[in-house]
């Protein structure tokens, strides 16, 4: 649900004074640390609108760090010492709410600060519900899913969830992530809870436990994941037979890679993704980055990134100027975790229980690992 605006804070207005300085001075730093997720997600990041960014500003240069999934312990850390390095930050959206709540991501005016659509419509009515936060600019809309070696899971390819549980009809490797989001909620679903259910099960320990104990049958059989690029190769070396990871991260394996890899859309785990502002940044580093963003999340530059990877652009003007890929020349549309065809029986992620469980959870999980 999206979160209902409030009057602008002191960081608000310190983000538009910043942006309007930058407009009326040009008095920006000549350089931005960028963090993300590395892999065919950054690299469509790179060329949908950093490539095209740097072209238009001769001179700017930029650095991507790929820690994205540890951007919240690495803020923290960093506004502890008083010494903030990143400069614009991708998470995804339980993760924005955290920094947001814990004062480590600025508020924003997003109709002040980002493009507005090509018919006049605000940034806010343009992207909707996706704005989760006053902290959150959102970029993507994507899946957590399962990818599987087609040529090792027999006759019968898996059409749903539960076969990640299923070690009698399809044996053999898993590859799970490392962190408990997406894995307790199909554990659950797979051992009979409803879906509607899921969450209020979940936030007790009782169901916590049930999760870790369904996901305990096949835990001897499953390979750990840190990085989103890690199933895709394990499938492609025929070191698992299926495993979890996005659905950009397959795509690129399948479409791009032609490795023998199918796509499991049943449960598919919708979610958000976009960028954070760290709280503290330098006036010329932050006027630098009010302007790359704005360019960098107009209507345009989020469609571009369609043709790189598929992933749904957050910006509802952008959905129709997606077209094909910007090498194999295939329609991306279909590819998309929103198309009709794949949508058939989502999960969509519930960003506010993770913002209030996740540093819980991540210890219970890491905790049962362990055991």
């Amino acid at each position: 649900m999206k979160l209902t605006k409030t009057l602008m804070t002191t960081s608000a207005l310190t983000v538009a004074a910043a942006a309007a300085f930058a407009a009326s001075h040009g008095n920006m730093a000549g350089s931005m640390t960028l963090v993300s997720w590395g892999g065919a997600y950054q690299n469509s990041q790179t060329k949908a609108y950093a490539e095209p960014y740097m072209a238009n500003n001769p001179g700017v240069s930029m650095t991507w760090d790929e820690s994205s999934a540890e951007a919240v312990a690495k803020l923290r850390a960093m506004n502890e010492a008083g010494n903030i390095t990143w400069d614009l930050v991708d998470v995804e959206a339980a993760d924005a709410i955290r920094l947001c709540d814990e004062g480590l991501a600025m508020e924003i005016d997003h109709d002040e600060v980002l493009a507005a659509a090509p018919d006049g419509s605000s940034a806010s009515d343009d992207f909707g519900d996706s704005i989760i936060s006053d902290c959150f600019i959102p970029q993507i809309v994507f899946s957590t899913t399962v990818g599987y070696r087609t040529d090792l899971v027999g006759a019968t390819p898996p059409t749903d969830i539960c076969a990640l549980f299923d070690l009698e009809t399809y044996p053999g490797k898993r590859s799970l992530n490392k962190r408990p989001i997406a894995n307790v909620e199909w554990a659950l679903l797979c051992d009979g809870v409803p879906k509607d259910e899921i969450y209020e099960v979940l936030a007790t320990p009782e169901g916590q436990d049930r999760a870790l104990a369904k996901l305990g049958t096949i835990k001897d059989q499953v390979v750990w994941w840190s990085a989103g690029a890690e199933t895709p190769q394990l499938l492609a070396d025929g070191e698992v037979v299926m495993g979890s990871t996005y659905n950009g991260r397959l795509f690129s394996a399948i479409a791009e890679q032609n490795q023998p890899i199918g796509m499991l859309w049943d449960a598919q785990m919708l979610d958000y993704d976009g960028w954070i502002i760290p709280e503290g940044l330098p006036e010329d580093r932050l006027a630098r980055v009010m302007d790359f963003l704005k360019f960098a999340t107009d209507t345009q530059r989020l469609a571009d990134q369609a043709a790189y990877i598929s992933y749904g652009p957050a910006r509802a003007s952008s959905a129709p100027l997606v077209g094909t890929h910007a090498e194999l020349g295939i329609e991306m549309a279909p590819h998309m975790p929103t198309d009709p065809a794949n949508s058939q029986n989502v999960f969509v992620t519930q960003y506010d229980f993770w913002a209030d469980y996740r540093d819980d959870l991540d210890a219970k999980f890491q905790s049962w690992l362990a055991q």
